[in-house]
């Protein structure tokens, strides 16, 4: 038994006072046996208290060891059971902190190893621009001369502007991904008609869709509205409309319908594109997933931060194949303007 503690040198010395108190006192009343035998039964008593503290300074040590272990990033350790009321609470406390800590030690890899995943596809994405650029650029230091040259030179300015504005849409998108992701936006809780939400949305990719023969069929049930915020909406719209965009071909066809129910307003967009295919149903949303030749097209983060954002203002994004052919995306904001109203009045 370790002795070195203040406390259990106190109650050592307390107990043989106690000893000696008693066996005086039976000394003085019985004489000598009496004496004798107050101070044997004192002993006993003395004895087995320390068998028994013995005992638990073991366990307490084990325990002290185990947390150490767990501190060194040990993945496996044994904490025996205890039957003693304290211990075994202590014992059931060690389990569910050494549960926590290999949990927090898993995600934090998880984390570290999809940080590199995303810096690498980042550098990828950007690089691959950035090459184009500086070949077109070094065939741009010669000036045109023939009628040949000032055609290729101007088809070399529209695909310089090209890859400038992929550039800018990747890394904003990128910074507000991150910046939802992060927790470090706070949506505006808005009224938003869903006809303002998608007329601005198509604004940025009509150029697009007139260049592309793409024509968008725009279908309005009533007056659809909702809460959220009007300026992240748009961007995660928009972004829908470009993969669908991305995704059909020439002359083909976008049809967008919004409708408000009891319960959500809904806004449906299906392209006339081949589909997504079956593998990917389950993986579009993540970021930077490219898998198929549906999700080689893009960057993977378009799609990705149009779901934060939606979810992020108690909303759903959905995705699925429609029917003969091409993708259909669903989009539903539950809690209306007027839901929201009414609830209060009630």
């Amino acid at each position: 038994m370790n002795l070195r503690g203040r406390d259990l040198q106190v109650k050592l010395w307390l107990q043989l006072a106690l000893t000696a108190a008693g066996s005086a006192a039976a000394w003085a009343a019985g004489g000598f046996p009496a004496a004798l035998c107050t101070a044997a039964t004192a002993g006993l008593l003395i004895a087995a208290d320390a068998v028994f503290l013995s005992r638990r300074q073991r366990r307490l040590a084990q325990l002290s060891d185990s947390i150490s272990f767990v501190l060194r990033g040990a993945e496996q350790i044994s904490i025996s059971e205890y039957d003693e009321g304290e211990l075994s609470i202590l014992s059931t406390e060690i389990r569910k902190l050494t549960v926590l800590l290999r949990e927090q030690n898993a995600q934090l890899r998880s984390e570290k190893s999809f940080l590199k995943e995303s810096l690498e596809d980042m550098s990828h994405q950007l690089r691959t621009p950035l090459t184009s650029m500086l070949l077109i650029l070094g065939m741009m230091r010669r000036p045109p001369e023939t009628p040949e040259d000032k055609a290729q030179y101007s088809g070399n300015v529209r695909e310089l502007f090209s890859l400038l504005s992929r550039m800018q849409w990747l890394i904003e998108t990128l910074l507000s991904l991150s910046r939802v992701e992060a927790g470090a936006v706070t949506f505006r809780q808005e009224p938003i008609l869903c006809r303002t939400l998608i007329a601005e949305a198509l604004e940025p990719v009509s150029v697009s869709l007139e260049l592309k023969q793409i024509t968008v069929q725009v279908q309005i049930t009533g007056e659809p509205q909702f809460t959220g915020d009007l300026h992240y909406c748009t961007e995660a719209l928009g972004n829908l409309l470009k993969n669908c965009m991305e995704h059909t071909p020439e002359g083909g066809c976008i049809r967008i319908h919004s409708e408000q129910t009891a319960l959500y307003t809904n806004i449906v967009i299906t392209d006339s594109g081949a589909g997504i295919a079956q593998n990917d149903l389950p993986h579009l949303f993540e970021r930077f997933y490219r898998g198929s030749e549906y999700s080689k097209n893009g960057y993977g983060i378009g799609l990705a931060f149009a779901k934060r954002v939606i979810t992020g203002q108690n909303g759903s994004l959905q995705a699925r194949n429609a029917a003969p052919h091409g993708a259909e995306f669903e989009l539903r904001f539950f809690g209306t303007p007027q839901q929201e109203e009414d609830v209060q009045n009630d």
